[in-house]
């Protein structure tokens, strides 16, 4: 018969991916309030950001943690509170029905993020830490979104933190805030209008083509709707690597947080962004 000792060793091992994801917070009672705004000090800017989590917040559960970035011109503010063009937190918190996720809404410099001598990265970086030592996250389910400059800076961490990142979903970006690194794999979901005058899609399909061949996919050119049709196209790359999908979607349109097809209300990016992100289970 097995000893007990060995029995729980083995117990132990197999437990121990799942505890390692576990933030540092788990188990803690929270100091951070939700909705609340709090500042950081980067590279001697102050810097601030907005968390948002479940009013029945439980702190032995560990959560997604969900980055939303904001428009040149744009502000954390309006993120939150879905004006200025914007759904609150990018139209995520409605969709998440089971409250699986706490979201960021950080201030750029400027109201950009030009990531100048990586501050943008670096400020990520300095909440991450600070929320994960008070909130109960898990650490192998992140992932960042953003709309024009905020889709640069949600490239950018796809390119510099594809290994601490689970997903990006960027929506009409263009190489913006720069890309360090941008040779490891991770989940890719680009969005683009064909008729894009502030940022041409042409930049955002050479974006999205450097993970397609990242993530192993099966290089393509896929279709796009034209100009005038009111529809938007969804293609899912085939042959990447597991666990590191492609979806590419073009729509018919111009530079916009909230394409919506013909005769439709409601825009379908946020419904697109969150079943992306919301395909990779928690163990």
């Amino acid at each position: 018969m097995m000893a007990w000792s060995v029995i729980l060793a083995v117990v132990a091992l197999c437990l121990q991916p799942i505890l390692a994801a576990s933030s540092s917070g788990c188990g803690k009672a929270p100091t951070l309030t939700s909705p609340n705004a709090y500042s950081l000090t980067i590279n001697g800017k102050s810097r601030q950001y907005f968390v948002k989590f479940p009013a029945n917040y439980n702190q032995t559960h560990p959560y997604k943690l969900i980055f939303t970035f904001h428009a040149l011109g744009g502000t954390a503010s309006q993120v939150v509170a879905g004006t200025g063009g914007y759904l609150p937190w990018y139209g995520l918190p409605a969709l998440d029905t089971g409250n699986t996720g706490i979201y960021i809404a950080p201030n750029g410099l400027n109201n950009g993020w030009a990531n100048p001598n990586g501050d943008d990265l670096a400020l990520t970086d300095a909440i991450i830490k600070t929320v994960e030592a008070d909130l109960c996250i898990d650490q192998a389910h992140r992932y960042s979104t953003g709309f024009s400059y905020g889709a640069g800076m949600s490239y950018s961490i796809a390119c510099s933190r594809a290994k601490d990142f689970r997903a990006v979903a960027v929506l009409s970006g263009a190489v913006l805030s720069g890309c360090t690194g941008g040779n490891d794999p991770i989940a890719y979901y680009g969005q683009h209008g064909v008729s894009d005058n502030v940022l041409p899609i042409a930049g955002d399909r050479t974006m999205r083509d450097r993970f397609v061949k990242n993530n192993g996919c099966t290089s393509q050119s896929p279709p796009e709707p034209a100009a005038g049709s009111g529809t938007h196209i969804k293609t899912q790359y085939s042959g990447c690597k597991s666990g590191y999908p492609v979806t590419w979607v073009a729509f018919d349109g111009d530079h916009t947080p909230q394409p919506k097809d013909k005769g439709q209300s409601t825009t379908f990016a946020a419904n697109e962004t969150w079943a992306f992100f919301s395909q990779f289970k928690q163990e």
